[in-house]
């Protein structure tokens, strides 16, 4: 039982920080370098949203901003770590907002394009779950500012 104990705190307190930190970065970049696509480029971004994305309620201008926007936004804070949770959850809405406005992704060949998205969801929800780690601002600052206790 002691070992099992040991092994537990040594995932927690190794490896747990990681690989959370491995997830952020990765996700984060997916969407970041998409909010620079859109930016770079913004009369293709416009006619993007304007002609292929169907965003519910939303004019495809505006739809065009706030997704770009969340993007390169809500990347920054869940790569550093700043408001950790709050950046996974916005990506989430993101992610979730281009597989309902896009319904296209369902007709490809290759169900590569709908898996990544379904594939960055779901780690984006560990982020949700489990927070940001050790290894992120949210946690220094919690140490610096607050009586935490992780």
């Amino acid at each position: 039982m002691r070992w099992c104990q040991c092994g537990r705190h040594a995932l927690d307190t190794y490896l747990q920080p990681v690989l959370l930190l491995a997830i952020r970065l990765y996700v984060a970049r997916a969407f970041f370098m998409s909010g620079l696509t859109k930016v770079h480029d913004w009369s293709a971004t416009l006619a993007l949203f304007r002609d292929e994305y169907h965003v519910p309620v939303l004019p495809p201008a505006l739809a065009a901003v706030m997704g770009a926007g969340g993007e390169l936004i809500f990347s920054i804070l869940l790569a550093f770590g700043l408001f950790g949770r709050l950046g996974a959850l916005g990506l989430f809405f993101v992610n979730l907002m281009a597989v309902i406005s896009y319904p296209a992704l369902f007709e490809f060949e290759c169900p590569a394009a709908i898996n990544d998205h379904f594939y960055w969801g779901a780690l984006l929800l560990v982020v949700l779950a489990f927070g940001s780690g050790k290894l992120s601002v949210d946690f220094f600052a919690c140490r610096k500012w607050a009586d935490c206790k992780k």
